[in-house]
């Protein structure tokens, strides 16, 4: 078994499975003249708190690889994915064949609104990862402008670090790090601009970049703007207060945090059927208001 998570990885004819994560399944194209090509599958596994869950979220693993596939054709920048090969029809719709890249181990979070780990920080230091904001936020505030908080990639089975850029800077050098900040920036706009148009806030996501060794050019990877990624609100409900209800797993977190002492048992206990539903419910509504709703 190839490191990381302890799959049931598939037998896909003409692909060679070698790596699994907590929610990915990695395939290396077996062809020599395809060398450069992955093939990578999204499960429906669910993971929180460092921990793969049972059971699985019915129609995740295709609600997230859709949702990639969709941004990438609205954003204007280089992408991972290619088209010199189909998708085994086994995975299809929820597989992408991508180009191998030399992947950045920087985590290229964006922050326009307060909430999470960030909200922990500024309540206690004013400051989320170290960048000093404005006094008197409240929870699910808007930034006055989009803040960069990159982290650095852990091996599995650890936790990322928060790292100042100047740190980043230090790992890549200050051009690929400026170019990363600005991008993911960059990206973090558009994206917001076009969110809006389906009623929901972005409030903050993460990106992986990676260089293309075909043409030396920086690659937008992996997913990109789903619900594992990262934080969606919607608009009406932001506007009338209600800041807490997102688009992604945070129902699971939160029934795991009333329902799990991690101390006493290391074994996280198994998903009921009503956070399986209404978190596969969650998925589901989030992509069918940006496909639907956006042009």
């Amino acid at each position: 078994m190839a490191a990381g998570f302890e799959s049931d990885a598939l037998y896909i004819e003409g692909w060679k499975h070698v790596y699994s994560g907590k929610v990915r399944d990695l395939y290396e194209s077996e062809d020599p003249e395809r060398s450069h090509l992955l093939l990578m599958v999204a499960s429906d596994r669910v993971s929180a708190f460092d921990h793969v869950l049972d059971p699985a979220i019915p129609g995740k693993g295709a609600a997230l690889t859709t949702l990639t596939n969709w941004w990438f054709d609205r954003l204007d920048v280089p992408n991972q994915v290619s088209h010199e090969l189909e998708v085994p029809a086994e995975v299809r719709g929820r597989a992408t064949v991508a180009k191998k890249l030399q992947m950045f181990p920087i985590e290229c979070v964006v922050r326009g609104y307060i909430s999470g780990s960030g909200w922990k920080e500024y309540e206690a230091e004013g400051t989320v990862c170290g960048i000093p904001l404005p006094a008197g936020l409240t929870f699910g505030s808007q930034l006055p402008e989009p803040i960069f908080t990159p982290a650095y990639k852990a091996e599995y089975g650890d936790h990322d670090e928060n790292i100042t850029f100047e740190r980043v800077v230090e790992l890549i050098g200050f051009q690929h790090a400026s170019q990363l900040r600005d991008m993911s920036i960059k990206i973090f706009k558009r994206a917001s601009e076009l969110a809006e148009h389906a009623g929901l806030i972005l409030a903050d996501t993460k990106f992986e970049f990676g260089i293309d060794p075909s043409n030396d050019v920086t690659t937008l990877a992996d997913e990109v703007l789903t619900p594992d990624s990262s934080r969606f609100w919607s608009k009406a409900a932001w506007e009338r207060g209600e800041r807490k209800d997102s688009f992604d797993k945070q129902i699971v977190r939160n029934w795991l945090l009333e329902n799990w002492d991690s101390a006493e048992d290391p074994t996280p206990p198994a998903l009921p059927a009503s956070v399986v539903d209404q978190t596969a419910a969650k998925y589901a509504e989030l992509v069918e208001r940006l496909t639907t709703q956006v042009a």
